[in-house]
């Protein structure tokens, strides 16, 4: 519970200090990953109270413009997670990221009003592709 309650304090912080003159701002959180996380690592009754506090706090935050899912299958994100070499990550289980990715697509699909993009990036290389770039931002302006 109390790492929801940080990560709204910081994303109302974050919210407050927005610059009202920019054309738009882009972020790679929104708090509703910490619900999708906490139904995957939570016992039933704890994710009941959890998800009770969450949609009391979610419903005070303003919502994006477009939500946009740049989806990896889990066998691409292992590859990466690899690369990246982060130790923490090493162990991390492909039942686990499957898992977590079902809980993005779930909260998509049943969160109607969101306006919503899903592009899968298992192919694409942004970081050395300046191409897949331009297509993921191609995607995002068509929507």
């Amino acid at each position: 519970m109390s790492f929801l309650t940080e990560r709204y304090q910081q994303m109302c912080e974050q919210l407050a200090q927005m610059d009202l003159f920019k054309e738009f701002v882009v972020s790679d959180y929104d708090i509703f990953k910490s619900l999708i996380f906490s139904k995957v690592t939570l016992t039933d009754d704890e994710f009941v109270l959890y998800r009770k506090l969450f949609y009391i706090l979610y419903s005070q935050i303003i919502k994006p413009d477009l939500y946009v899912f740049l989806y990896q299958n889990t066998d691409r994100l292992i590859e990466n997670i690899k690369k990246r070499g982060r130790t923490y990550e090493q162990n991390i289980s492909p039942d686990y990221l499957k898992k977590i990715h079902y809980g993005y697509l779930d909260f998509i699909q049943k969160n109607t009003a969101m306006n919503s993009l899903i592009i899968d990036v298992t192919d694409l290389d942004f970081v050395k592709h300046y191409t897949h770039y331009e297509y993921i931002i191609e995607k995002i302006r068509e929507n």
